[in-house]
């Protein structure tokens, strides 16, 4: 048995080497030029977007992931070995060390990193679709047809497993950035929701991470901020849930405000500081 006791200065400890966001925001708004605002020494980005022209001087490493088999393989060097894993499966022992026997150059890059930063889990959930769309699930067993359903649900099963063991890796902050998308009903009432493909991987992952921030535009009223991200022309971070704009955030710290300046390692410093820091 694995148990054991772990004591309040450990825990303590291992909640200030990392945390896990999820980070929204419209096409556009500026999520990936949060990058330069981390150490570029201590940061690595996971590109699977192709899409790091606005971070060109960011001088930090980056791995570019076009598939999502390869997902699955750097989520199992970073986030290491799942002791509840199928001993044949992903994220197992043999998993793990297989990939560590033909990537030793890779795992010390990433053992040398504290922070990942995944960009995007929009474009993850849509390779992990066209994957899951190969796979038997996918398949009527009794016409041998294509089973829409059986492939999102497959989908949305290994996306929520990698995210998960994202979630795990020791001593890792894990920030992952999405599209945030409006949509409007008949009745003109408009909400915001990440886009992810299915619905179930964007239900669930508010629970798998610690903090869910948006990013958008704004404009200054009064001593507040009015949400304006057509012509707004100042960017915040929206940081707790109930806020004043109706979009999705989440703050398991209770360290932020409703909206917080648009500095992801400041917002990471506030969110980590410790009761005596804080003074």
């Amino acid at each position: 048995m694995a148990l054991r006791i772990v004591s309040a200065d450990e825990r303590l400890s291992r909640a200030a080497n990392k945390t896990t966001v999820a980070l929204f925001g419209p096409t556009g708004v500026g999520k990936t030029t949060q990058l330069v605002t981390l150490p570029a020494e201590e940061a690595i980005c996971i590109d699977l977007e192709a899409g790091l022209k606005s971070v060109q001087d960011w001088r930090g490493d980056s791995i570019p992931v076009r598939c999502f088999d390869d997902a699955i393989d750097i989520a199992c060097l970073i986030g290491g070995v799942n002791p509840a894993a199928d001993p044949n499966g992903v994220f197992s022992e043999a998993h793990y060390q297989h990939l560590a026997s033909a990537h030793p150059d890779l795992v010390r890059l990433l053992a040398a990193k504290s922070t990942v930063f995944l960009d995007s889990i929009t474009d993850l959930t849509r390779q992990a679709m066209v994957w899951a769309k190969t796979r038997p699930e996918a398949f009527s067993e009794k016409t041998g047809k294509p089973d829409t359903r059986g492939a999102y649900g497959l989908m949305a099963r290994e996306v929520i497993g990698l995210l998960k063991h994202l979630q795990h890796a020791p001593g890792k902050t894990v920030i992952m950035v999405g599209i945030l998308e409006r949509f409007t009903d008949d009745f003109g009432k408009v909400t915001w929701q990440p886009q992810m493909e299915g619905g179930k991987a964007a239900r669930e992952l508010p629970g798998i991470v610690d903090q869910v921030v948006s990013m958008s535009l704004f404009a200054r009223e009064g001593d507040g901020w009015r949400h304006d991200p057509e012509r707004g022309t100042e960017r915040r971070l929206v940081c707790r849930a109930g806020n004043a704009f109706g979009l999705p955030a989440k703050d398991r710290s209770g360290r932020l405000d409703e909206t917080e300046p648009p500095d992801l390692a400041a917002l990471l410093r506030k969110i980590n500081a410790t009761r005596t820091s804080q003074g």
